[in-house]
């Protein structure tokens, strides 16, 4: 992240929990694909070529360096003869929201 002039300390903090999920996402991801691959005994390269793309491209992928698209996550679904299921959780405990409905 670094040191950025003129962002406040709240938006610093923010910034730092979107990184915190990120990182968390990328690891959940990356594990979900491997086991998929493991489980169907695929290597990269077999994905790669699932995918039509070269095998540097899966590892670029399976890294977590970069965002993905949608388009890549549903190109890894297909490739693995699978579906993903996108949930949307509180991270918190549901009493300390506040609606204004």
């Amino acid at each position: 992240m670094g040191l950025r002039l003129g962002i406040s300390p709240d938006q610093r903090a923010i910034e730092a929990r979107t990184d915190e999920e990120l990182s968390r996402m990328v690891t959940d991801l990356t594990n979900e694909i491997n086991w998929h691959l493991h489980e169907r005994n695929l290597t990269r390269a077999d994905l790669a070529n699932r995918m039509g793309v070269s095998p540097g491209r899966v590892s670029q992928i399976l890294s977590g360096g970069e965002n993905l698209t949608m388009r890549t996550l549903a190109g890894l679904a297909t490739a693995l003869d699978a579906q993903f299921e996108l949930e949307l959780l509180p991270s918190k405990p549901p009493d300390s929201y506040h609606s204004s409905r």
